[in-house]
């Protein structure tokens, strides 16, 4: 399918990575905290934890980041994750629409509908929802990733990179972020020869 991009995309994403790039990193503490962590607290712990300790503080963040404080708004991201993990991606669009009608200041709201477009190839609007979704949420390192492959598929490396190394930043145990740098290092930075 091949769908026309309009030509402010750029200049929305060139947006995204210089307000990412403006907001502060958390400060490092020990991974070894109980199990109620803040936002906070955790994303300073995943900065520095080990990589077995970044999956449980994943799994924490992830948990909480999925919660609306609406049972309503959290089964509609639900719908929208499934249908989306069985390839309905009309279906999925339609729930997670839903979900930010009702729900516009759930981050993950707008971050599972990027995730639908960017599947239905409509890197447009998948761009938009990753800056409502990075407005609301500007450590979801899952939506810079997100980024960073829209940026990439769109051509432009460098940027994508730069988003890439952001997530890392974040959460320096991220497989794909790590295998996207790795596949992006000896295009932005040269090989070695």
């Amino acid at each position: 399918m091949s769908i026309e991009i309009p030509k402010h995309k750029p200049t929305v994403a060139a947006f995204l990575i210089i307000f990412m790039f403006s907001l502060p990193l958390v400060a490092q503490t020990p991974a070894e905290q109980p199990e109620s962590m803040s936002e906070a607290a955790l994303l300073a712990a995943l900065a520095s934890a080990n990589e077995q300790e970044a999956s449980r503080i994943d799994r924490q963040l992830q948990a909480l980041w999925t919660k609306s404080g609406s049972p309503a708004m959290d089964l509609l991201l639900e719908r929208g994750r499934d249908a989306l993990e069985n390839h309905d991606v009309a279906a999925a669009i339609e729930h997670l629409t839903a979900l930010t009608d009702h729900a516009p200041e759930f981050a993950e709201g707008w971050h599972g509908r990027a995730s639908a477009y960017f599947n239905a190839d409509l890197l447009g609007p998948a761009l938009a929802d990753l800056e409502r979704a990075l407005v609301l949420n500007p450590a979801n390192y899952n939506a810079i990733y997100g980024l960073g492959a829209i940026l990439e598929q769109l051509g432009d490396p460098q940027r994508a990179f730069l988003a890439y190394r952001h997530a890392q930043a974040i959460h320096p145990h991220h497989e794909d972020v790590i295998e996207a740098l790795d596949r992006l290092r000896p295009v932005v930075q040269g090989q070695d020869l």
